[in-house]
């Protein structure tokens, strides 16, 4: 089993910033790849972006590329998510993911294990 404690969430204006931290614990060594995702109210949960587990190769949605960044810190086993240039419509419940079999994956059903979710609220 793998153990996932997000932080980081808050409030913040338009064109701010904020950072989201994932840490891990348990049997990391099992994982291939972490992921973000995030669900507005009455919409389906969304790529954000993913990071190979044992690489640090990157991957992120058209929505965020070149505002958010995923990042890792090894020696913790923590993942974040900085999120920069923040829109209204980034507005939702942030999760992240841990997936222990496909390192490539979009889709929510591909990953294992989901932190409990932080809330993202950009104001305009």
């Amino acid at each position: 089993q793998v153990q996932l404690v997000e932080s980081g969430g808050g409030l913040v204006q338009a064109g701010g910033s904020l950072r989201l931290s994932c840490a891990a614990s348990g049997r990391t060594f099992s994982l291939v790849a972490m992921g973000w995702f995030r669900q507005a109210p009455g919409k389906e949960r969304e790529f954000v972006g993913r990071i190979n587990w044992r690489y640090s190769a990157t991957y992120y949605a058209d929505s965020v590329k070149g505002r958010f960044t995923i990042s890792r810190d090894n020696a913790k086993n923590t993942v974040y998510l900085q999120m920069n240039s923040l829109k209204p419509e980034d507005t939702a419940v942030y999760y992240c993911a841990a997936a222990s079999s496909i390192s490539y994956s979009t889709t929510p059903g591909s990953y294992n294990y989901w932190g409990q979710g932080t809330q993202v609220t950009v104001s305009s």
